[in-house]
């Protein structure tokens, strides 16, 4: 931990302590040539001589400050400090997604929808630059003051050229929201995203995520082999098409799912048109 007060690169003094994580810590820190709050991710010290953690918070960092979106937090600085890498971030002043749900769920479906295109929106970014999140989650979501949506934590973010990455690292990320795939240890691709996209709207809609479970294991094991959950048995209001995004977004096989972000904004931006009211419940071709 670093201490409150110390001036971190001699620029950023630090105030308080955002978050702990297992490769990094976040700390709110004040830019004092620039007056402004900023937020300071910094490698965990007993990892410092990691080569391999060194190597994924460097690709966070490179990955993240190609990344230029309103709904994607921005690097602002990149740096070391006595041996110990920092990565400098804007400031969001605000709960993540997950708080945010679980204080004010049931959410409006205009709003689930609003959110949910400013997530979409940033992820169609990061595809096209060919950057997976691989890590998607509500926890990983901010939303500031004004409603507005930030994606952060592209820790094991990878470049789709880096495949020997994609193997060794795909069992990481947040097992609720975590595609089949990836808990097999398989090929990570833009669809792995996709499904945890699905997963993110599935809880914007009912408050909850789909599966739980005793082990990271047995709510692994649901994704791979159960169905979603009904939306609708829970709730008749919200309508089939709504539902249909969801099931398109988390189907097992990857090749149903939709093929890019921008498909699945589409779908969901139309899914409360009246002349969507008697869709058919959403079926996959390919059965697992």
């Amino acid at each position: 931990m670093i201490d409150k007060g110390y001036l971190l690169g001699e620029r950023y003094r630090i105030i308080d302590t955002l978050g702990e994580g297992g490769m990094a810590n976040v700390y709110l820190a004040e830019d004092i040539i620039l007056q402004r709050k900023v937020a300071v991710k910094i490698l965990r010290l007993d990892l410092q001589n990691e080569p391999q953690t060194q190597a994924r918070f460097q690709r966070e960092a490179l990955a993240t400050s190609e990344l230029s979106h309103p709904n994607i937090v921005s690097v602002l600085d990149v740096g070391t400090d006595h041996g110990l890498p920092y990565m400098v971030m804007e400031y969001v002043d605000g709960p993540n997604l997950k708080e945010y749900i679980q204080k004010n769920s049931p959410l409006d479906l205009n709003e689930i929808i609003r959110i949910m295109d400013q997530i979409l929106s940033a992820v169609a970014l990061a595809h096209k630059h060919n950057v997976i999140h691989r890590d998607l989650k509500p926890q990983n979501i901010l939303m500031d003051k004004r409603g507005n949506i930030k994606i952060a934590d592209f820790g094991i973010a990878v470049a789709l050229n880096q495949s020997s990455i994609t193997q060794t690292n795909s069992v990481m990320g947040s097992v609720h929201y975590m595609s089949p795939e990836q808990t097999r240890g398989g090929m990570v691709t833009k669809q792995s995203d996709i499904y945890s996209l699905g997963i993110i709207l599935y809880e914007l809609i009912t408050g909850t995520v789909p599966f739980n479970g005793d082990t990271p294991v047995a709510i692994a094991l649901k994704h791979a082999q159960e169905p979603i959950p009904s939306i609708r048995k829970k709730d008749s209001s919200v309508p089939q098409a709504l539902e249909n995004v969801v099931l398109k977004a988390t189907a097992k096989d990857p090749r149903d799912r939709y093929a890019t972000a921008q498909e699945m904004k589409a779908d969901l931006d139309s899914s409360l048109d009246p002349e969507r009211a008697d869709e058919p419940v959403f079926v996959p071709y390919h059965c697992n």
